[in-house]
């Protein structure tokens, strides 16, 4: 029996010629990821267990994001922390406010993701890097403590969710609403410790930025990590990232999955998630009557620049409505430079939205958007749970940053397609 792409790399990594579904593996670990919240958790762990020394310090990358620019005192001392702990273990890999980004943004674009590798973070969407042919998934700090000091770390093999798609996106459309469409279809844990492995000819119509969206919320699905083959679009990105192409990487024909799913993108329709649950997806179409109190676009899902690109196509020339605050977060310093020059600031300020540096701040309630009660957001994020943007009679609708700046003109969920 052959192997899925996930298979393939993981064996790789456990120095075998093969690996099957349930198997433990200690497999070698490429890169190991921290941010402003997880590495002071790290540091303890590390302290506690008496460990001085980093097997690489340069397979460690630390961003301070989540809290940043620092919103109090608690949070400051975690980012001091952190500095501490970089400058204690040599780790040069370290983004701080200013060049930093949201991580899981940044590190692809700093070219520090290639296909075939194995990368953990202490966070959750640490899946994102599937979009470029890598095993990656969140671990807990205390994993996350073991990969540095050893190099290495145990895994059970994930069996895998085959998904194909078919056609390509229609305007409007992006790889937010295949994403949320797949996990309306399978449920918020249809792909509980499985690999899901998008495959069909449908691909060829996802760009990078789309990629990075669908592959960023397979954790909502209950996935262990989410992956694209490595195609030409791949290695086009990858050619500017890295600075070369890799062989395309693919599963094997015969290779074994739990089951399928085929989304047929020509008949894909703007979705949006629901309160409480990522799973609980409607047609935008069929739910444009709910009104909104904030609009929410970035995040470590949709602050990319293809993202403030379809945002823009939609708010230029128009103006949010006077009942709703609009958010715009570019993920980094460099798409935030990308926006300035292509003149995407200046529509987002003209139209009256409010524009931030690189911060994951609203999408955990963390800073710089947090809702008050009974408030309505429709937010670019990955996860709408109660109480996750403010109080708990707060709502989150989930959604891709085309209908959420319709949503902002128009003060209530709407669908893009009006505007195009």
């Amino acid at each position: 029996m052959g192997m899925t792409l996930t298979q393939k790399i993981l064996a790789e990594k456990a120095g075998k010629s093969e690996v099957h579904a349930g198997q433990l593996a200690e497999l070698e670990v490429d890169l190991v990821l921290s941010n402003d919240i997880m590495t002071s958790v790290i540091a303890d762990v590390l302290g506690k267990s008496n460990i001085k020394t980093l097997h690489d310090s340069d397979r460690v990358v630390i961003v301070l994001d989540h809290y940043t620019p620092c919103k109090d005192i608690k949070t400051a001392q975690l980012c001091s922390r952190a500095r501490s702990f970089a400058v204690e273990h040599g780790i040069k890999n370290f983004y701080d406010v200013g060049r930093m980004g949201i991580e899981h943004a940044l590190l692809p674009e700093k070219g520090y993701i290639r296909p075939g590798m194995l990368v953990i973070g202490a966070d959750s969407h640490t899946c994102t890097y599937g979009a470029l042919g890598a095993f990656s998934t969140g671990v807990g700090s205390t994993d996350a403590a073991a990969a540095m000091a050893a190099g290495k770390l145990w895994f059970q093999i994930p069996e895998a969710v085959k998904v194909v798609l078919s056609g390509s996106l229609q305007p409007g459309v992006s790889g937010k609403d295949v994403i949320l469409e797949l996990i309306g279809i399978i449920g918020v844990d249809g792909a509980r410790y499985k690999s899901i492995e998008f495959t069909g000819e449908g691909i060829s119509s996802l760009g990078m930025d789309d990629r990075f969206t669908v592959c960023n919320m397979a954790i909502e699905a209950g996935a262990k990590n989410g992956i694209f083959p490595v195609d030409d679009i791949t290695n086009t990105y990858l050619k500017e990232t890295v600075g070369k192409t890799f062989s395309t990487l693919q599963a094997d024909e015969d290779a074994e999955y739990a089951y399928s799913v085929e989304i047929n993108l020509d008949e894909l329709v703007p979705v949006a998630a629901m309160p409480h649950l990522p799973s609980n997806v409607k047609k935008v179409c069929d739910t444009e009557d709910i009104i909104i109190q904030q609009v929410v676009i970035g995040s470590c899902t949709n602050g990319r620049i293809d993202d403030l690109r379809a945002a823009a196509e939609i708010l230029r020339g128009r103006k949010v409505s006077e009942n709703v605050r609009c958010l715009i977060i570019p993920a980094t310093q460099k798409i935030y430079s990308d926006a300035i020059r292509e003149g995407l600031v200046e529509v987002f300020v003209n139209s009256g939205c409010a524009v931030s540096t690189p911060t994951c701040g609203p999408c955990c309630g963390g800073h710089m958007g947090v809702l008050s009660d009974d408030e309505w957001a429709v937010s670019t994020t990955n996860r709408n749970f109660i109480g996750r943007m403010g109080p708990v009679t707060s709502k989150i609708i989930l959604a891709s940053p085309a209908t959420a700046a319709a949503s902002a003109i128009c003060g209530r969920l709407t669908d893009p397609r009006r505007f195009l």
